[in-house]
């Protein structure tokens, strides 16, 4: 298809369907309650993009012409391929969400995002190789010499920034899973000049993006696709852990804009509108992450938080008096209280806690306790990690609560139960200039009567590197064990 070429109106309509369904998908998506359903509409609005697609872009092989009127049959060969490319990654994302585990989705997520960007590249570079075949060239015919194929020089702006963002997500992402999954240290990687590094690569970035409108020479291409997966990596390694999340929320958004820019560079609707949808829900959803960090976009880009502390500090803190309690200690106290509110933390996802945590909270329901959940939304590795587990571990919706819903009934609450969480439920936030989470909303644990704190030691600190004085108030009692053994203690207690 040619720019200025009639479009399908069978196809714009079901493309628009699709484009609506996408919409659905993600107002169903903002609610635990109505996840499912957001989920059903994705899976029939991508499956109405891809039926039409199919069905626009039928390889078909001319054969010559009859009176006047050319004569195509269907390229059998090359539908083959393409089905074959569909059913293999159908395989792949049926097996993988089959055995995947819950407490992986982050590094899952992120692995697909680095698919979608590094998608965006291959479709950006075989724009580039034969443009004749996505209609975004013309031939120019001199006098003298061979044909000249010419790139339209909106194509090439699409084309760059599409190679682009699809580079530094794919490259981004790549790092990202690395954190996550356990590969590669959580703490940032700090390279010397790192920030001149990042904006003279960007600002070459940029640059040769311009350049490309006036010369479409190869070397161009390939050097900005080859900047873009270094600053990929330059970006991403110097991100401590604590700022995972919105590493996640800010990857999906640049997957996202990689996706428009080549809905673009193949005249394909649907693509421009899930990519700008994706684009910026992500972009949102960043800054709402960013809020509840109480962090700039720009600072957690710029990296470097979750690794400074030294371990001299942490241990100096242990030696500061703390009380000790059993899984007895904490069965008697929750089964005494009217009110036990449970924080969930990155701690029960590495431990598999959830449905043994549930078995907890229905044990103290049946002895009259009520039994809240409350939710940072930081908590975990990715935005919503916890809502995620516990759907999982069937916890009704209506126990679950995000921060700005339950923070002021801490105070009214016989116990907090907090499981894995560190930083989120950290006093020093509020209190403590000097602390690298200054001014981050946290969960108002301490107001309850009695907190009860599940961690492994003493001697761990959270993603921010910074200790928990949580832990050494009167009203705390450590109960330092895996967070499933000490659980199950506990639930044993209840019988």
């Amino acid at each position: 298809m040619e720019h200025g070429a009639p479009v399908n109106p069978w196809a714009a309509l079901a493309y628009l369907v699709a484009g609506v369904c996408f919409i659905l998908a993600l107002r169903g998506l903002s609610s635990p309650v109505s996840s499912q359903r957001g989920n059903r509409f994705g899976m029939i609005g991508m499956t109405i993009a891809v039926v039409t697609t199919i069905v626009t872009h039928f390889p078909m092989t001319a054969l010559g012409a009859l009176d006047g009127q050319p004569i195509f049959e269907p390229d059998l060969g090359l539908a083959g391929q393409i089905l074959a490319a569909i059913a293999i990654g159908a395989a792949i994302g049926l097996v993988t969400a089959r055995k995947i585990a819950m407490t992986a989705m982050p590094q899952l997520v992120a692995a697909f995002h680095s698919l979608v960007g590094l998608a965006a590249v291959l479709v950006a570079a075989a724009a580039f190789l034969n443009p004749l075949a996505f209609g975004i060239a013309q031939v120019i015919r001199p006098i003298y010499g061979p044909d000249v194929v010419t790139i339209l020089q909106v194509s090439r702006v699409e084309m760059g920034l599409g190679v682009a963002i699809g580079a530094i997500t794919f490259s981004g992402s790549v790092i990202a899973f690395l954190k996550l999954n356990g590969n590669m240290s959580g703490k940032p990687i700090m390279l010397p000049g790192r920030h001149v590094i990042n904006l003279a690569l960007l600002a070459g970035i940029l640059g040769l993006i311009g350049y490309f409108l006036t010369d479409q020479s190869p070397w161009v291409f390939w050097t900005i696709t080859a900047l873009s997966f270094v600053i990929g990596f330059l970006l991403i390694i110097p991100i401590g852990g604590a700022d995972m999340p919105v590493v996640v929320s800010m990857l999906n958004s640049y997957s996202g804009w990689a996706a428009a820019a080549m809905g673009f560079t193949l005249h394909n609707s649907a693509m421009i509108i899930t990519g700008a949808l994706v684009g910026s829900s992500g972009a949102i959803l960043s800054y709402i992450m960013c809020r509840a960090m109480n962090r700039s976009f720009i600072s957690v880009i710029a990296g470097g938080f979750g690794g400074d502390s030294g371990s001299g500090a942490a241990a100096a803190a242990t030696d500061r008096p703390w009380k000790r309690g059993s899984a007895e200690d904490a069965a008697f106290l929750m089964q005494q209280a009217e009110q036990v509110i449970i924080v969930p933390g990155y701690g029960m996802a590495v431990a598999q806690a959830q449905h043994t945590l549930r078995e907890m909270a229905d044990k103290l329901k049946e002895h009259g306790v009520r039994v809240k959940y409350a939710i940072h939304p930081v908590a975990g590795r990715m935005p919503g990690h916890m809502n995620v587990l516990l759907a999982e571990a069937n916890v009704p919706y209506d126990e679950v609560f995000e921060l700005e819903d339950i923070n002021s009934e801490f105070a009214q609450t016989d116990v907090a139960f907090v499981i894995g969480a560190n930083d989120v439920t950290n006093p020093a936030a509020k209190t403590d200039k000097s602390s690298p989470i200054y001014g981050m909303p946290v969960l108002d644990v301490e107001k309850a009567k009695t907190v009860l704190f599940i961690k492994r030691s003493m001697g761990g600190v959270g993603y921010a590197g910074v200790d928990n004085e949580l832990f050494y108030r009167d009203n705390t009692m450590m109960l330092l064990a895996d967070a499933k053994k000490m659980v199950e203690e506990i639930v044993k207690s209840l019988d």
